[in-house]
Parts: structure tokens; C-alpha cells; sequence
């Protein structure tokens, strides 16, 4: 679906952790409905580095962007060579901000910081020489554990990601304050699910982690009272939607964007059975995390709705019934074969 009719050829985008989840879904967006602009996809790009709790440093991965046929780049944020080499050989009309480390249990949190905080000011500073405008991936991290439904002003992160996603909208609101020369637009993304995550290993959405053990013929494993459990969990179709449309927003601001309705990871379950016309008897397993979980998550989307003209299209069944063939094809070429 196209989500804006104005027209971008000619126009230069910048997309960085371009081929990661969101950034690869954005690069495939823009060369589908928006031929005539040139796209730019950067990205680190997986390695063997991993963090000190197993889980690899980059998971921008290639096969996320087979198809594409725009420029990549390998490169890191942190590297000041390479932005300047962005700055100098380029002039870019919109920059998508999705590079970032975004697995929440990590513990290095200098380079947390480095990477999602100080380097996001430098890309802010690209964006004002180039005249572009700016969107960024923040995070419904940035909550915590706050009643809901979640509202942006009433913060309490609670792990150094969310508190890294905090400092960069706070960053992004004094660029919006001093200058009017860009929009600048922060992104406040909930549980996403869909097509290419799958790369995103442990971290990828429990929609494909429950599927593909049920289609391994595994009962899915929750924790107990998951029924309690509730997530805003919102499909990918609905976070491009919310990206296109902050590129000309009424204003530039911090969006919420999810669905604006909390489900539970029993109702995952309870679709994917039926979906797949299983019947596992579900094991439930004590929940390690209580006191460092969210336990209801639920976006407050009036601002979104109001400024960006963003409107939710996907419900969670009509969204897992979309994602199906995909999962399905990733456990037949990725998983079962691995």
C-alpha cells in the first residue's frame, strides 16, 4: 500500500541499520512505491562479535534486502569516518534513523550509550547540514513498567536501552526547539512483528518463535499467567505506514505507535493454533523477569493519529494471517534445515 502520494523522484534517502527488521522493510517500501528516488541503505552488518550475553553485536543481515537494488553500504554509526564520508559525498532529502543496538538485555552500557545516544546527535547535525528530514527509531522501552495506556511524558525506563532511547528523544527535542529548517520526528515504536525479523535470532517477536515451534510440532512455552500479560503488539505494515507518514508531519514531535490495544501472549497462541489447526497442550513455566517485565503495554495513539495521520490497519489476527506465508517459508529454507 502506498501511504503518501507526493511525489520523491529525484529525492535521496538515507537509511541507516538498513538492513536490519524496520530499515529493510523501508528500503523494499520505497523502491516498490517510490521508483524514482534514490535510496541509500547503511548498515554494520553481522559479524562473529557478539555481547557479553551471547547475542551477536549486528543483526543486519543481507538477506533481508535480496531484491533490492539500491547502494549499501557497510558501516558503523560510530564511525566518524564513515558519516563523514555520508556528509561530504551525498545530499540527502529524508534520513531513516533505525540503526541502533536494540537487544534490551545487553550489558555494555558505554557502548549503548555511544552507539544509540552519541551517534544520534551526529546524524542530527547530518541532517540539519543537508536540509533533511529526520526520522528516528525510539522505543516503547522508554515506559518501563508505567501504567497504561502509555503516553509520551511519563517515562521510567527500565534497562539501559530504554533509558538510551530517553536521551535521544530528549536530544532530538532541543534540535526541535533551535531549529525549523527540518522536521525531526522520534518514533516510538511497541512489540513489532513481521516480515524479516527473522534474523533478529532470540530477539524476533514471539509471533515466529511460537510459530515455528508449533511447526516443529512443539508445544509453545509461556510463562505462567500469560493471559495477564499484555502487549500493544503492532505489524510491521503498520510501523512503515507510521514512517512514511512522519516524513511530512503536522509537526515535528515523539510518536507513540502501536495499535492502541494491549493483547495477550495467550491470544498469540490461541491465533497461531487456529491459524495452523493445532491443538498443543501449552506448558507453562514460572516468569524469571517479575520484577524487570512489563507486564501491560498499551500506546497512546491520539498524537500519532492527529499529527502524522497515521491509523492502524492490522489487528493482531489479521496480522499474524498476513505474516503466515512468511514464517512458513522460513522454517522451510531457514529452520528446518539448519
Amino acid at each position: 500500500m502506498k501511504y503518501i502520494q507526493k511525489q520523491l523522484n529525484d529525492k535521496t534517502i538515507l537509511i541507516t541499520g538498513g538492513a536490519g527488521f524496520i530499515g529493510s522493510n523501508l528500503a523494499l517500501y520505497f523502491q516498490e512505491h517510490h521508483p524514482g528516488c534514490k535510496v541509500v541503505v547503511f548498515d554494520a552488518f553481522r559479524s562473529t562479535e557478539h555481547f557479553s550475553n551471547g547475542n551477536l553485536k549486528s543483526f543486519g543481515h543481507f538477506k533481508n534486502l535480496i531484491g533490492f537494488d539500491g547502494e549499501v553500504i557497510s558501516g558503523d554509526i560510530n564511525d566518524k569516518k564513515a558519516l563523514k564520508k555520508l556528509r561530504d559525498e551525498y545530499h540527502f532529502d529524508y534520513i531513516f534513523h533505525q540503526a541502533a543496538i536494540s537487544d534490551t538485555t545487553v550489558l555494555e552500557q558505554d557502548l549503548m550509550v555511544k552507539t544509540n545516544v552519541n551517534a544520534f546527535k551526529d546524524l542530527l547535525d547530518l541532517a540539519l547540514l543537508h536540509r533533511a528530514n529526520m526520522v528516528y527509531a525510539s522505543s516503547a522501552a522508554t515506559y518501563g513498567d508505567a501504567p497504561s495506556p502509555q503516553k509520551v511524558g511519563c517515562e521510567a525506563p527500565s534497562n539501559a536501552y530504554g533509558f538510551s532511547k530517553l536521551m535521544m528523544d530528549n536530544i532530538a527535542r532541543e534540535y526541535m526547539q533551535k531549529q525549523k529548517k527540518i522536521s525531526i520526528v522520534g518514533l516510538r515504536y511497541f512489540n513489532v512483528y513481521g516480515a524479516r525479523e527473522y534474523f533478529k535470532n532470540k530477539t524476533a517477536s514471539t509471533v515466529i518463535q511460537f510459530a515455528h515451534q508449533m511447526l516443529f510440532g512443539k508445544a509453545p512455552k509461556l510463562f505462567e499467567g500469560s493471559d495477564k500479560i499484555l502487549r500493544d503488539f503492532i505489524y510491521i505494515e503498520d510501523v512503515i505506514q507510521a514512517n512514511i507518514k512522519a516524513m511530512h508531519p503536522k509537526k515535528s514531535g515523539i510518536y507513540n505507535v502501536g495499535t492502541g490495544l494491549a493483547r495477550s501472549f495467550q491470544d498469540i497462541c490461541d491465533i497461531l493454533q487456529h491459524e495452523l489447526q493445532s491443538n498443543f497442550a501449552i506448558e507453562y513455566i514460572p516468569n524469571p523477569y517479575i520484577g524487570q517485565y512489563q507486564f501491560h503495554t498499551e500506546a497512546d495513539i491520539a498524537d500519532t493519529v492527529e499529527n502524522l495521520g497515521y491509523q492502524p490497519n492490522f489487528t493482531l489476527e489479521e496480522g499474524i494471517k498476513a505474516y503466515l506465508p512468511e514464517i512458513k517459508r522460513l522454517f522451510d529454507t531457514e529452520v528446518s534445515l539448519g
